[in-house]
């Protein structure tokens, strides 16, 4: 836990920016009957019957202290897709970095024999030699600022029926525009020392010497 606060607490550094990661699933539903559109007088109303269209995922990186976040949309969320999407990471949205400084759970599939299985032993490995990796404890996924990112993508944009990949596709692309063009950053204020004050039941107790 304190190894995420302190990379928090580190100032921002242009040559190794901060990255939070995170990924979520999403139900592809259709409606069966169209719904009905608000009147002066009536709410919407739409029927409580679906179909469904199998499910998506979502892959988002945000930069904290840049006010900037992405959002990729797969079919799944293999290894061999987080290796793609550590890729992307590295060679289209910071290709300049000198390293990036990446915040991630610790999925099984979050680790360099990802990258191995995707690419070749070279390519695999200068993608891992970009990256610094702070994995969240278990159970402390909510110490990843890309899940707030989740939450807001969640309340904002994917409440409701979206029908397939491309729909969503299109409406998180959307979402991520408004949202950079307004520069919302994220200001973590917990730190080690509140955790050690607020979180001590947490922490191992010291033994005696003998």
């Amino acid at each position: 836990m304190e190894d995420i606060l302190d990379v928090y607490a580190r100032p921002p550094d242009p040559a190794r920016p901060l990255v939070c990661f995170d990924e979520a699933g999403k139900e592809l539903r259709d409606h069966v009957r169209p719904p009905r559109l608000p009147v002066p007088g009536h709410v919407a109303q739409e029927d409580s019957e679906y179909a469904r269209h199998g499910s998506a995922n979502c892959f988002l990186w945000c930069a904290p202290h840049l006010g900037w976040r992405e959002v990729a949309v797969t079919r799944q969320r293999t290894a061999i897709d987080w290796a793609h999407a550590m890729r992307a990471l590295v060679d289209v949205h910071f290709p300049q970095a000198e390293r990036i400084v990446l915040v991630l759970d610790n999925l099984n599939t979050h680790t360099p024999g990802a990258l191995y299985q995707a690419f070749p032993p070279a390519e695999a490995k200068r993608i891992w030699d970009t990256l610094e990796l702070h994995y969240t404890p278990k159970h402390g996924s909510w110490l990843n600022m890309a899940e707030l990112e989740l939450s807001a993508l969640a309340r904002q944009c994917l409440r409701r029926r979206i029908p397939d990949a491309a729909t969503l596709a299109a409406e998180v692309a959307a979402w991520v525009t408004r949202r950079n063009a307004a520069g919302v950053r994220l200001h973590w204020t917990f730190t080690s020392a509140d955790a050690r004050t607020k979180l001590s039941h947490l922490y191992p107790v010291p033994q005696p010497d003998i």
